[in-house]
């Protein structure tokens, strides 16, 4: 994995040990078996993708999305994500952003190339996605103090198009006095392990939520063998 590109599937600041712990993970799930992959490199001589009406094509990565009404799609992060807490090294090298500048809701897109003995399958996706929901509550508790209530969701199976393997989780607390949302899904489709964050903060905000939702309807893999 890149460094510090796996930053934030739990709580923003910190992240980059949870990656640790998942590449670990993996590491003993794959460490006695046979090659199932070729290495796989990134071309990064492509450009990361264009947007072609209210779609994102991706040409370093192979995905679209759509880009929600009244929200934004780009290859550069908004500075509010780093006031949210986010590691600017990190934003640096996730590829695509959807974000709201009004309310500050957000959704990264990030892909990492799987090792060439690494394998999947939906329980290995759910148990690494549940995981990481235990890190980000003691990493909550280890900021904000072992009393601040976190509301973690159930691990589900999630469709995307394209993606034979995902599952989602995501929790609810309060960061500086601000509630929040925070969610992960980790998918897989070869040869590329798949990362989609999201932040919506604030109790009350359907319509982000409502946003959220359609790009991921939309979401599509494009890989061509």
């Amino acid at each position: 994995m890149k460094n510090g590109a796996r930053k934030q599937l739990g709580q923003p600041r910190k992240g980059v040990w949870i990656w640790i712990l998942l590449t670990i993970v993996l590491s003993l799930v794959a460490s006695c078996a046979l090659a199932v992959r070729q290495a796989y490199k990134v071309d990064e001589s492509l450009p990361i993708g264009t947007i072609q009406g209210d779609f994102f094509i991706g040409q370093r990565f192979p995905f679209k999305v759509k880009i929600p009404s009244g929200w934004q799609g780009d290859t550069k992060y908004p500075e509010f994500l780093v006031e949210q807490g986010y590691g600017r090294e990190g934003l640096k090298e996730t590829p695509f952003f959807l974000f709201n500048s009004r309310t500050k809701s957000s959704i990264q897109f990030d892909f990492s190339p799987a090792g060439r003995t690494a394998r999947f399958d939906q329980e290995i996706i759910e148990y690494l996605v549940r995981s990481s929901g235990r890190s980000l509550a003691a990493e909550v508790h280890e900021e904000h103090g072992k009393s601040t209530p976190i509301q973690l969701s159930k691990v589900t199976p999630v469709q995307l198009k394209g993606v034979p393997y995902a599952a989602r989780m995501s929790a609810e607390f309060t960061a500086e006095g601000q509630p929040r949302e925070q969610g992960w899904i980790y998918a897989f489709a070869e040869p590329y392990q798949i990362f989609i964050l999201y932040l919506i903060p604030g109790k009350n905000n359907a319509a982000d939520r409502e946003a959220l939702e359609q790009a991921l309807s939309s979401f599509e893999y494009l890989w061509v063998h």
